[in-house]
């Protein structure tokens, strides 16, 4: 039951989303992470013409990097919109 100030029994604010869905999302940005980085470097291997393996690479980290991030801005949202749902009004 949250106490005066919002704060539950644990000591973490009231209306939390559980800990499965901070797994989840965490899940999904290492997920979209890889897969990103799988993209970034099928993008640049179909491009390279060289043997070189640096942009190859590059690409890897870049994919990797944007797709992380992407899911990750999306996954807060998410986690912020479920607080809010879950917050009981003042009286």
């Amino acid at each position: 039951m949250p106490g005066e100030n919002g704060v539950g029994s644990g000591g973490l604010p009231a209306g939390l989303p559980s800990r499965a869905a901070y797994l989840l999302a965490f899940g999904s940005v290492v997920l979209a992470g890889v897969f990103g980085g799988i993209i970034g470097y099928g993008i640049v291997d179909v491009g390279a013409t060289s043997t070189d393996s640096t942009p190859r690479l590059l690409g890897t980290l870049v994919g990797a990097a944007g797709g992380a991030v992407g899911v990750g801005i999306i996954a807060v949202l998410v986690l912020r919109a479920m607080a809010e749902w879950k917050r009981r009004p003042r009286p």
